[in-house]
């Protein structure tokens, strides 16, 4: 069984990029997100915020996140950033290169759905929720919370209701290591993106793409609003569609991208 989380031994295991964080783990909350979200005001700084259980998780459109103590890592990191809002959107996409090279590195190879999904071997293996809050200061706090699936026992999947990608030996090594390993890369690619954009990320984004030069639906509200063929992301992450009309740029809202064959 894997060391249990615990503040101090994630911290003494991180880079330097991440020396500043200040992190928290509970037993137990509704949601890291919406935690972190209604404190983001009076931070002082980088806060992460990690549960063993969340019993009102969260994912994009306000999605139920269904997850299970001990098989899934979920966390939330809240950052500041100099703005302004729209410089953010491409957040998501960023946040996810950041994920998929952790876990390149640890040999598990994972490639990146538009905007917000880690995919292993055409399944989900985790999501991503950015949201954003006005600092006392005039930054803007972005929270990034992450729920990635470690292990999938078969009632989580049966409730998930589909079939989702799971690692099993990173759930055997140290959490804290693990966890410090995530954190490190996050606060790095954290503090690049605020200086250069998404721009320093789109090709290696598009390096990692699941779904590029593949017939896809683009959703909204459960509607086919485009259809083309997926060419990658610009440099501010928007997805680039070719159409029958030719290439449009899709911004990412609450839209949600599905391969045509499904």
């Amino acid at each position: 069984m894997s060391a249990a989380l615990n503040s101090a031994a994630i911290l003494a295991r991180c880079a330097a990029s991440a020396a500043h964080v200040a992190i928290e783990v509970v037993a137990e909350t509704g949601s890291t997100n919406a935690d972190l979200l209604a404190r983001a005001a009076t931070l002082p700084g980088p806060l992460l915020r990690i549960a063993l259980q969340q019993t009102a998780g969260r994912g994009r459109a306000g999605r139920p996140w269904l997850s299970a103590s001990g098989a899934t890592l979920m966390f939330s990191l809240a950052w500041p950033f100099k703005g302004p809002l729209q410089q953010l959107v491409g957040l998501p996409l960023a946040v996810g290169v950041a994920l998929a090279e952790t876990l390149a590195a640890l040999s598990v190879p994972v490639q990146l759905k538009w905007p917000n999904d880690l995919i292993k071997d055409g399944s989900k293996l985790a999501g991503i929720l950015v949201e954003t809050q006005a600092g006392a200061d005039g930054r803007i706090w972005a929270v990034s919370g992450v729920g990635l699936n470690l292990l999938m026992p078969d009632a989580l999947e049966h409730a998930i209701g589909r079939s989702v990608a799971a690692v099993p030996w990173l759930a055997q090594m140290d959490r804290n290591a693990l966890m410090a390993q995530l954190l490190s890369r996050l606060a790095a690619a954290l503090a690049e993106f605020d200086d250069t954009g998404f721009a320093a990320f789109s090709a290696r984004w598009n390096r990692l793409h699941a779904h590029q030069g593949q017939e896809v639906n683009i959703l909204d509200a459960g509607q086919v609003v485009q259809r083309g063929v997926a060419a990658g992301v610009d440099d501010s992450g928007r997805l680039l569609l070719d159409t029958a009309r030719g290439r449009v740029e899709i911004l990412s809202g609450d839209v949600s991208l599905r391969p045509a064959q499904e």
